[in-house]
């Protein structure tokens, strides 16, 4: 067998191999959609509702954040994202206390401290209700591309609020790394969460 031919079947069995390490450099793909690098760190300076205490994203450094914006008068979505999220954190069993959920309310007129306490922890002990005023919620929404409306008042006073319903996930360094969509599964949310904890 010429040298030739020696080489041709020698790189037959090393290039799988070293396309298969390539891949494994990259990582598996992630279940729910890669936003790392697009958007920007973790940054506001709000009032937790758990402990009517000022607070920023330095207080959940070291946790792997999940940052949703919703209000609490909200007839499905809000109630139906956040029951899915407390799910698919459950499901990691002991690593669920590396998980904080903040619910930021779009509606801080009728959202106040002690409802909207009442109103998180009945999703569990990783979600906690942040809230600031108009400016401060501008400032935050504006960062991250989320937009929020009021509709018009009743004859009751009573109003709807749009809002995005996306959720955005942030590793334990603040780095935004991934957004959460309505589509995805329990099941997918739970397990990047596991992936992004075990980094």
């Amino acid at each position: 067998m010429t040298i030739r031919k020696l080489v041709g079947l020698g790189l037959l069995f090393v290039l799988p191999g070293m396309l298969l390490l390539a891949g494994c450099e990259r990582g598996e793909p992630w279940a729910t959609k890669d936003i790392s690098g697009l958007m920007p760190e973790l940054a506001f300076q709000l009032t937790e509702a758990n402990r009517n205490h000022p607070v920023s994203a330095v207080d959940y450094h070291g946790k792997v954040v999940l940052l949703y914006f919703g209000y609490m008068h909200c007839p499905d979505v809000c109630p139906a994202t956040l029951a899915r999220l407390r799910s698919a954190v459950t499901a990691l069993g002991d690593q669920a206390g590396q998980i904080r959920i903040l619910f930021v309310s779009v509606d801080p007129g009728r959202d106040k401290l002690p409802d909207l306490r009442r109103y998180t922890q009945y999703f569990g002990p990783q979600v906690t209700g942040l809230r600031g005023e108009q400016d401060a919620l501008r400032k935050l929404t504006k960062r991250y591309r989320v937009t929020y409306g009021y509709d018009k008042p009743d004859a009751n006073g009573n109003y709807s609020v749009s809002h995005s319903s996306a959720v955005y996930v942030f590793d334990r360094d603040g780095k935004a790394r991934l957004l959460l969509r309505p589509d995805d599964s329990i099941a997918a949310i739970s397990g990047d969460l596991g992936r992004l904890l075990a980094e």
